[in-house]
């Protein structure tokens, strides 16, 4: 059936056709058309964030949590460019958004006029692909193909620029059904040769272990439960990146943690004396190598990715296969079984023996203080004791609070931890938050930020308020810029160049400001009341925990150092000792 319709209905009919439900935007005179058409429905909810970043890594949040596409709507100029740092973010981390900014009429393109800017060239190095629509015809099935593009493949940000005449004009509207998108079909099919290889490895490894991203968890819960299956009937060790915490349990009896730069001695340890490493769904990001020439060098490599460009970009692999990881895994875990499902048991035991004494060095072990000042550790090791089992997810700005969330919080689940990895932008936590709430209006929504992080994006606690979100914003304020003065302290001679800020607002009245609630805890003796009263309140809260100043982050690899040479914390020596138990103070 052939529809005619303007620009600007036509965005909103492709946007319902797509099933989506949430855009989070910011008005303004290039996409008044839009707009003006958003108001006369009710199909679609519009979040009017406060600022045009906050919109996408609102939108990050939501499609993280919900595995859905995140959509956003701004203006020409300042609105578009406003939205590149969270575009980078999403390119980074692999997660999908479709954005729809105005442009000024054709007949202006390339004139200067009022808010003008050339947002396809801005945007063409940070997003998967971006398109500048100037026939209204041409408009339905452009925004079909970006979400094609965004959501297929290894999922990423696309952008479609739509000038104001465009948006008044009439034309010819496109139904999804209808529109082109076989130009862009990524492989999901693993090489049987590649699958067939890396079963037989897996059957006669002695030092096994799955190295677990992002990839695992945006392929769907296909993956996940494979991986989980897989893992259960292997007996191998199970490690994760930042981005692919939770596609394997914390709970389970496989997990070595976290690895990589703030990662645990025994994952970072297994890692390195590995015979076999089965990379899934990672890209091997240089806070997980450390030094590329030391980086695990006796085990053969596996690498399972969606993207043939991350495969031998950064660490050369003995068994390349591209494909969607869940594809892959069911195929190469269906041979495995097939071929008997086996794998060198008197081997793992002396393997999981060894693991075992590295986890005996407890490197995430810490006293706390039994009074003031809060011990970070502790704070989160409070708050995952009070939360767990509830329907949680947790976001978090950038910083020491990020890795000490990713330490002690556990995640048994996907989609339950949305963080900034490839681009650690600070800001991201707070918008973020309001995303995942919008998407899960009744589950418990957590973010654990730093104060100099949190600030970067506070004004969208006024989003918060607006749509009723009961987010929990729980600040470990150290008054530092935590990251940067241990950085400072440990490798520039304690030389804190600019790591503070003299001047912090008082929390709890800026909390009342906004009109939520505002905590304020300073006693470890206090804590667990203090969290239990956040946690009852049935609105957004603002919850200042002060933590101890100068606490460090550790384990930690300093930069360039290889993944296995670790600084652990040590409370006798005040100093921090090497992975070969060398002290460095």
């Amino acid at each position: 059936m052939t529809r005619q319709m303007t620009g600007a209905k036509m965005v909103i009919e492709a946007l319902k056709d797509q099933g989506v439900d949430v855009v989070f935007g910011y008005p303004g005179g290039a996409v008044l058309p839009i707009y003006d058409e958003m108001f006369q429905q009710n199909d679609i909810k519009h979040i009017l964030v406060r600022h045009e970043q906050g919109a996408i890594h609102a939108a990050e949040g939501y499609a993280r949590s919900t595995g859905k596409p995140g959509v956003v709507l701004v203006t020409s100029g300042p609105g578009a460019t406003n939205t590149v740092t969270g575009i980078v973010d999403a390119l980074m981390d692999s997660i999908p958004i479709v954005v729809l900014t105005g442009q000024v009429p054709t007949f202006m393109i390339g004139s200067d006029a009022f808010q003008e800017g050339d947002t396809v060239g801005i945007t063409r190095p940070c997003t998967k692909m971006n398109w500048l629509v100037k026939e209204t015809d041409k408009l339905a099935g452009t925004i079909h193909e970006a979400f094609h593009v965004a959501t297929s493949g290894r999922p990423g940000p696309v952008l479609v620029d739509i000038p104001k005449d465009v948006q008044f004009a009439t034309g010819i509207y496109k139904e999804k059904a209808d529109t082109r998108t076989s130009h862009y079909a990524p492989r999901t099919k693993g090489d049987p040769e590649m699958i067939a290889r890396m079963v037989e490895l897996i059957e006669t490894a002695e030092r096994p272990v799955f190295y677990t991203g992002g990839g695992v968890i945006n392929s769907g819960d296909r993956a996940t439960q494979v991986l989980r299956d897989w893992a259960e009937a292997t007996g191998f060790p199970v490690t994760s990146t930042l981005m692919g915490l939770g596609c394997y349990p914390a709970s389970g009896k496989s997990w070595l943690g976290m690895l990589g730069m703030h990662g645990t001695y025994q994952a970072n340890w297994a890692m390195h004396d590995c015979d076999l490493m089965l990379n899934i769904g990672a890209r091997f990001d240089d806070r997980i190598t450390g030094r590329i020439n030391a980086f695990s060098p006796e085990s053969t490599k596996v690498h399972i990715d969606i993207d043939p460009s991350s495969l031998n970009k950064v660490i050369h692999t003995h068994v390349p296969i591209i494909g969607d990881v869940a594809d892959v895994l069911e195929e190469a875990f269906a041979l495995w079984k097939s071929r008997g499902g086996n794998v060198n048991r008197e081997a793992l035991v002396r393997w999981w023996k060894q693991i075992d004494e590295w986890r005996a060095v407890d490197c995430l072990a810490y006293t706390p203080t039994g009074g003031t000042p809060i011990r970070p550790q502790h704070a989160l090791t409070r708050l995952e004791a009070l939360t767990k089992g509830m329907d949680r997810y947790i976001t978090t700005e950038v910083g020491q609070h990020q890795m000490w969330a990713a330490q002690y919080l556990g995640f048994d689940g996907p989609n339950r931890w949305m963080t900034s990895g490839g681009l650690g932008t600070m800001g991201y936590g707070v918008p973020a938050s309001i995303g995942v709430q919008i998407a899960h209006p009744d589950a418990l929504v957590i973010n654990v930020a730093g104060e100099a992080s949190w600030l970067m994006n506070m004004q969208e606690m006024g989003t918060a308020m607006q749509y009723k979100a009961p987010v929990k914003q729980f600040i470990m304020n150290n008054e530092r810029l935590g990251m940067v003065r241990q950085w400072q302290e440990l490798l520039h001679g304690e030389r804190y160049s600019s790591s503070w800020s003299e001047s912090l607002p008082d929390f709890v009245k800026l909390a009342e400001a906004f009109g939520c609630k505002g905590i304020r805890c300073d006693s470890e003796d206090d804590l667990d009341e203090a969290i239990r009263e956040m946690l009852a309140y049935d609105g957004p809260v603002i919850f200042d925990c002060l933590v101890e100043k100068h606490e460090n982050c550790f384990p930690m690899i300093p930069s360039g150092n290889a993944h296995n040479d670790m600084l652990l914390g040590n409370a006798e020596t005040q100093g921090v000792i090497g992975a070969k138990g060398a002290v460095l103070v």
